[in-house]
């Protein structure tokens, strides 16, 4: 693997509370640098990034939908999905309601799924981030098979909000679980280039990483 493909594989992002328009411009500008494959923001700076990258047709917009604690109203998060769509995001990640998750509500955690992603077009990638940190093993798994159901794109670990160190035992058994149904995106924790190559050999597609570490990791490539 060299630099570029190690890219290809990673997401970075400004989506903290503080972050604005100079971080933006910086995530934007190291995306450009080394061909990272994605840059989120938060919704109300999608169109920013989209015009920042409207000369870049290899790097996508990214945005999130009831980001960070995914226990919005299921009308709120359709309304967000719908308006980062308008504002031209090209991969959105809409947080699971956890809380319901954890209440045993499966039927309204797969209804909202569903919701949520019916107003977004096809060829947007969904990702659904289930924040692995706050489950059980059993909950993680049946996170994974609601988000299977809903027919998303992708199961994503963690919004990168609750943290804690990484655990390659819980992504390989995510990865044992969906065997190939549904695509992994892990996110939070990912520091070293060793912990990045175990998990592309799990057959893991895709990393949310902080820039500092996501940059640290491609330039070990070079």
């Amino acid at each position: 693997m060299n630099a570029y493909e190690a890219a290809r594989l990673i997401d970075i992002s400004a989506v903290r509370t503080h972050h604005g328009l100079k971080d933006i411009q910086e995530v934007v500008d190291i995306a450009k640098k080394y061909k990272f494959i994605n840059v989120h923001a938060l919704p109300s700076w999608t169109k920013t990034v989209a015009e920042l990258l409207k000369d870049e047709p290899d790097i996508y917009v990214g945005g999130p939908a009831g980001f960070p604690g995914g226990g919005h109203c299921t009308e709120i998060k359709v309304m967000e999905a719908k308006r980062l769509v308008e504002d031209g995001a090209q991969e959105i990640d809409v947080v699971m309601n956890v809380g319901k998750l954890k209440s045993d509500e499966y039927d309204y955690v797969e209804n909202e799924l569903k919701e949520v992603l019916s107003v977004i077009p096809s060829n947007i990638l969904t990702k659904v981030i289930i924040e692995i940190n706050c489950l059980t093993d059993e909950e993680m798994l049946k996170a994974c098979e609601l988000v299977i159901a809903s027919g998303a794109d992708f199961v994503k670990t963690g919004t990168g909000w609750v943290p804690a160190p990484l655990d390659l035992d819980r992504i390989r058994k995510i990865k044992d679980f969906t065997k190939g149904r549904i695509k992994l995106k892990v996110a939070g924790g990912i520091r070293t280039k060793e912990d990045f190559l175990a998990m592309v050999d799990m057959g893991v597609e895709r990393f949310g990483i902080g820039t500092k570490s996501a940059l640290e990791i491609v330039q070990s490539f070079e």
